[in-house]
Protein backbone atom coordinates (compact mmCIF):
# COMPACT_ATOMS: atom_id res chain seq x y z
CA UNK A 1 0.00 0.00 0.00
CA UNK A 2 1.60 3.38 -0.85
CA UNK A 3 1.90 6.08 1.82
CA UNK A 4 -0.53 8.21 0.64
CA UNK A 5 -3.49 6.17 1.04
CA UNK A 6 -2.25 4.63 4.13
CA UNK A 7 -2.63 8.46 5.46
CA UNK A 8 -6.08 8.69 3.97
CA UNK A 9 -7.41 5.74 6.08
CA UNK A 10 -5.16 7.08 8.94
CA UNK A 11 -7.00 10.83 8.33
CA UNK A 12 -10.10 9.13 7.67
CA UNK A 13 -10.04 7.56 11.20
CA UNK A 14 -8.56 11.00 12.91
CA UNK A 15 -11.49 12.82 11.70
CA UNK A 16 -14.35 9.76 12.55
CA UNK A 17 -13.01 9.53 16.42
CA UNK A 18 -12.88 13.77 16.16
CA UNK A 19 -16.73 13.65 15.82
CA UNK A 20 -16.80 10.87 18.07
CA UNK A 21 -18.73 9.13 15.21
CA UNK A 22 -17.67 5.07 16.32
CA UNK A 23 -19.74 3.43 12.71
CA UNK A 24 -17.35 5.90 10.35
CA UNK A 25 -14.19 4.56 12.53
CA UNK A 26 -15.18 0.72 12.38
CA UNK A 27 -15.27 1.21 8.43
CA UNK A 28 -11.54 1.78 7.95
CA UNK A 29 -10.79 -0.82 10.48
CA UNK A 30 -9.97 -4.65 9.54
CA UNK A 31 -12.03 -7.04 11.34
CA UNK A 32 -8.74 -8.14 13.25
CA UNK A 33 -7.79 -4.51 14.35
CA UNK A 34 -5.57 -4.42 17.01
CA UNK A 35 -5.30 -1.00 19.27
CA UNK A 36 -3.09 -0.77 22.11
CA UNK A 37 -2.82 2.74 24.23
CA UNK A 38 -0.32 1.93 26.55
CA UNK A 39 -0.74 4.96 28.72
CA UNK A 40 -3.81 3.14 29.76
CA UNK A 41 -2.67 -0.20 29.11
CA UNK A 42 -5.15 -1.58 26.71
CA UNK A 43 -5.20 -3.64 24.01
CA UNK A 44 -8.29 -4.43 21.89
CA UNK A 45 -8.67 -6.56 19.69
CA UNK A 46 -11.09 -7.35 16.94
CA UNK A 47 -14.13 -4.83 15.95
CA UNK A 48 -16.44 -5.43 18.80
CA UNK A 49 -13.91 -5.15 21.27
CA UNK A 50 -12.56 -1.90 19.42
CA UNK A 51 -15.87 -0.29 19.09
CA UNK A 52 -16.33 -0.93 22.81
CA UNK A 53 -13.21 0.35 23.74
CA UNK A 54 -13.96 3.69 21.59
CA UNK A 55 -17.10 3.96 23.03
CA UNK A 56 -15.78 4.12 27.01
CA UNK A 57 -12.58 6.67 25.50
CA UNK A 58 -15.31 8.78 24.63
CA UNK A 59 -17.55 8.92 27.70
CA UNK A 60 -14.15 9.69 29.46
CA UNK A 61 -13.15 12.49 26.97
CA UNK A 62 -16.34 13.65 25.36
CA UNK A 63 -14.82 16.56 23.56
CA UNK A 64 -11.74 14.77 21.72
CA UNK A 65 -9.69 16.14 19.21
CA UNK A 66 -6.49 14.81 16.97
CA UNK A 67 -4.89 16.70 14.11
CA UNK A 68 -2.50 15.22 12.38
CA UNK A 69 0.55 17.30 11.77
CA UNK A 70 3.09 15.36 9.89
CA UNK A 71 3.78 11.69 8.77
CA UNK A 72 6.48 8.59 7.76
CA UNK A 73 5.44 5.67 6.37
CA UNK A 74 7.92 2.62 5.06
CA UNK A 75 5.93 -0.26 2.62
CA UNK A 76 3.67 -1.54 5.34
CA UNK A 77 3.75 0.97 8.22
CA UNK A 78 2.64 4.49 8.95
CA UNK A 79 3.66 6.95 11.27
CA UNK A 80 1.85 10.23 12.55
CA UNK A 81 2.24 12.86 15.50
CA UNK A 82 0.16 15.88 16.13
CA UNK A 83 -2.31 16.97 18.80
CA UNK A 84 -4.83 15.65 20.77
CA UNK A 85 -7.31 18.02 22.69
CA UNK A 86 -9.31 16.14 25.47
CA UNK A 87 -11.44 16.88 28.71
CA UNK A 88 -11.09 14.39 30.95
CA UNK A 89 -14.31 13.92 32.54
CA UNK A 90 -16.18 11.24 35.39
CA UNK A 91 -14.29 9.54 37.71
CA UNK A 92 -12.86 6.32 35.37
CA UNK A 93 -9.54 7.29 36.38
CA UNK A 94 -9.80 7.23 40.16
CA UNK A 95 -9.93 11.19 40.38
CA UNK A 96 -11.68 14.33 39.77
CA UNK A 97 -10.34 16.17 37.11
CA UNK A 98 -10.35 20.37 36.65
CA UNK A 99 -12.32 20.14 33.87
CA UNK A 100 -9.94 21.69 31.67
CA UNK A 101 -9.33 20.66 28.09
CA UNK A 102 -5.83 19.02 27.76
CA UNK A 103 -3.50 19.68 24.88
CA UNK A 104 -1.04 17.11 24.66
CA UNK A 105 1.52 15.91 21.58
CA UNK A 106 0.80 12.41 20.55
CA UNK A 107 2.48 9.68 18.10
CA UNK A 108 0.50 7.26 16.49
CA UNK A 109 1.66 3.97 14.35
CA UNK A 110 -0.51 2.06 11.82
CA UNK A 111 -0.51 -0.92 10.33
CA UNK A 112 -2.43 -2.55 6.95
CA UNK A 113 -4.06 -5.37 5.61
CA UNK A 114 -6.91 -5.68 3.34
CA UNK A 115 -7.05 -1.49 3.26
CA UNK A 116 -7.97 -1.28 6.16
CA UNK A 117 -6.46 -0.49 9.98
CA UNK A 118 -5.11 -3.45 11.37
CA UNK A 119 -3.10 -2.08 13.81
CA UNK A 120 -3.04 1.11 15.61
CA UNK A 121 -0.42 2.16 18.99
CA UNK A 122 -1.94 5.34 20.52
CA UNK A 123 0.83 6.67 22.21
CA UNK A 124 0.92 10.16 24.79
CA UNK A 125 1.96 10.90 28.01
CA UNK A 126 -0.38 9.58 30.78
CA UNK A 127 1.42 12.55 33.40
CA UNK A 128 0.98 15.13 30.70
CA UNK A 129 -2.68 14.64 30.82
CA UNK A 130 -2.82 14.10 34.76
CA UNK A 131 -0.93 17.12 34.77
CA UNK A 132 -3.42 19.35 33.08
CA UNK A 133 -6.21 17.65 34.10
CA UNK A 134 -5.47 18.54 37.69
CA UNK A 135 -5.68 14.71 38.91
CA UNK A 136 -2.89 12.38 40.62
CA UNK A 137 -0.76 10.40 38.25
CA UNK A 138 0.02 8.09 40.78
CA UNK A 139 -3.79 7.78 41.72
CA UNK A 140 -4.62 7.20 37.82
CA UNK A 141 -1.67 4.56 37.13
CA UNK A 142 -3.15 2.95 40.41
CA UNK A 143 -6.53 2.79 39.43
CA UNK A 144 -5.57 1.80 35.97
CA UNK A 145 -2.85 -0.89 36.23
CA UNK A 146 -3.98 -2.19 39.52
CA UNK A 147 -7.23 -3.21 37.76
CA UNK A 148 -5.11 -4.73 35.16
CA UNK A 149 -3.49 -6.76 37.48
CA UNK A 150 -6.34 -7.86 39.19
CA UNK A 151 -7.73 -8.99 36.39
CA UNK A 152 -5.15 -10.58 35.35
Amino acid sequence: MDGRRMFELAERLAIAKSRQDIPAALEVLHPDMVLETPAFGTRAQGLAENQRILARFFKSFPDYHVTLDGRANCPDTLVCWGTARMTMTGDRFGAVPNGRRAELPVFIAFAFRDDKIAFERFVFDLSELCAQSGVSTDAVRRKLFGEAAQAA
